[in-house]
């Protein structure tokens, strides 16, 4: 991550408010059919919108990864089509941000973001309008994982649970508990949001459900001894989902580590000091939203500077990483893990025996 990209982010970052309102001011100025169409409640929708897309695309200068504003506007785009937004108006929105930010910016920075937009735009009607179902047949405990969401949609936690346990006493790991019922569920549940087919409150039920219910698992996860090292587990600051990085640290402490999960949007300074008490030989940072990459960054940063942690390996892990390959090394991490499996081998190669 360059000095100039950094500043280029920075000039971006710094008109961040100012430039989604004139974006939707000039929106619906060019297009009064949207007030008709869309109304009050659309206006402040397509303000929180555009803060978002500025937020993701400042991500994206800085890291000079357009890959990441590609990711963003495909998921959008499913978001948008699945309430009645057409893809063209979205595409218009992004024209016109284009044309507003090569006015308002600074020469430099106007001609970081206009390439990232260009790719976006390029890229934008050759994205798919739907995203497949988690719930694949085939995978293991697949009846299961169907039926585990059906129950949460339903409401019912309580028959969730009962069915978690009773899969546990036919014979299912804590592990595959874990990877092919709550993982493939929540990430179905995900999808359901996205498509439009639940409310942000049914998905924050189901999220909060799992979550009881990985408690009361958490008499299966106590291993007997704990002699392979100590993980600090935590999600970055702006970080608030934090069940992917709760699962990894119950499957580490399974796998025999003595672990201590920090929770959800952490300040550096406590992650930090957590490291530091606990002795912990790794670090594991989540980072869901590509907006986070730059906070995963500046916490590496600090830990690298720190003459205390020079021993300590970092782990990261989460959608930006995936999207944009060797991006882990450019935060300053040790290795990337698509999942608590690939982690725990990680850990263990760079720890336990290390090159």
């Amino acid at each position: 991550m360059s000095g100039a990209a950094a500043r280029n982010a920075g000039a971006l970052r710094a008109q961040e408010t100012v430039l989604a309102q004139a974006l939707v001011e000039q929106q619906f100025a060019l297009h009064p059919e949207l007030d008709s169409r869309y109304g009050p409640m659309g206006r402040r929708r397509c303000l929180e919108d555009a803060r978002h897309h500025l937020s993701y695309l400042a991500q994206a200068v800085e890291s000079q990864r357009s890959e990441l504003f590609v990711d963003y506007i495909g998921w959008v785009k499913i978001v948008l089509a699945a309430r009645r937004i057409a893809p063209e108006d979205f595409a218009r929105q992004l024209s016109q941000l284009r044309a507003l930010l090569r006015e308002r910016l600074p020469q430099e920075a106007a001609a970081a973001a206009d390439r990232v937009l260009e790719e976006g735009l390029r890229d934008l009607p050759g994205l798919p309008l739907d995203v497949a179902s988690f719930l694949d047949d085939g995978a293991p405990l697949a009846d299961v994982a169907r039926e585990y969401v059906a129950l949460l949609r339903q409401g019912d936690r309580q028959l969730a649970s009962e069915l978690v346990l009773a899969t546990m006493r036919s014979g299912a790991t804590l592990r595959d508990i874990y990877l092919e019922v709550f993982q493939r569920a929540l990430r179905e549940i995900g999808r359901l949001w996205q498509l439009n087919l639940i409310s942000v409150a049914q998905e924050h039920y189901c999220t909060a459900a799992t979550q009881m219910i990985m408690s009361q698992l958490y008499p299966h996860v106590l291993a007997g001894g704990r002699t392979r090292g100590t993980l600090v587990a935590t999600c970055v600051a702006g970080n608030l989902h934090e069940v992917g990085i709760r699962m990894l640290a119950d499957m580490f402490e399974l796998h025999g580590w003595k672990t201590f999960f920090l929770g959800s949007n952490m300040p550096d300074e406590a992650v930090l000091a957590m490291v530091a008490e606990r002795g912990a030989q790794v670090l594991a940072i989540s980072a869901t939203l590509a907006h986070q990459v730059g906070a995963v960054h500046e916490l590496i940063a600090r830990l690298r500077t720190d003459a205390r942690f020079a021993q300590v390996r970092v782990i990261v892990g989460g959608r930006p990483f995936q999207v944009a390959a060797g991006l882990w090394k450019e935060v300053g991490a040790d290795g990337h893990a698509v999942d608590a499996d690939e982690a725990i081998a990680l850990a263990e190669r760079l720890v336990l025996s290390p090159a």
